[in-house]
């Protein structure tokens, strides 16, 4: 008897653990690809280039630590041009707690990273700039809905716009 109930708590566990909502599932769109140039279009993260950035360091505003590196890598497109990538590591606040575009359906979110690019050894060169990544945040989606550059928006994006890597050119 105990046998035979074991089985059928075990069927029982087998059959709803089978159930397929493939409507439940949450679409998210969060890596960022982003670009930066001078205003005469030059690529400011080609270390080849005079007058370009030799290196860059990130540092999360909301991390645990005072010196709280996220990650970034840089990587190069097919035209040969310099980008960031930016997928997820700085940690992230709460916006607001209900979402301006949907009201009542969930929550803004965004982080802060404090970008430092390097122009040569000595650390006066160094520029700073304060990359601020917004995210809307449904039962549907978590996506970027808008990036901010030293408080200038440079991204914004629909929350019905389709899933896709988020391309953000800053110009210095």
């Amino acid at each position: 008897m105990k046998n035979f109930f074991l089985y059928i708590v075990l069927l029982s566990c087998f059959l709803v653990s089978c159930k397929s909502d493939d409507d439940s599932l949450q679409r998210v769109d969060q890596v960022l690809n982003i670009y930066m140039k001078n205003s005469a279009g030059q690529d400011l993260l080609n270390n080849k280039l005079t007058g370009s950035y030799t290196g860059f360091s990130v540092n999360d505003v909301f991390g645990t630590k005072d010196i709280a590196p996220v990650s970034i890598s840089l990587k190069t497109s097919p035209e040969s041009l310099f980008y960031m990538e930016y997928i997820a590591g700085a940690k992230r606040r709460r916006l607001d707690s209900i979402s301006p575009d949907q009201p009542g359906t969930g929550n803004s979110l965004y982080s802060r990273m404090l970008i430092t690019f390097t122009k040569s050894t000595n650390v006066n060169d160094n520029v700073t700039g304060l990359l601020e990544v917004q995210y809307r945040n449904t039962p549907t989606a978590f996506q970027v809905s808008k990036v901010l550059y030293d408080g200038n928006e440079v991204f914004s994006k629909n929350a019905d716009a389709p899933t896709s890597i988020n391309t953000i050119t800053i110009t210095k």
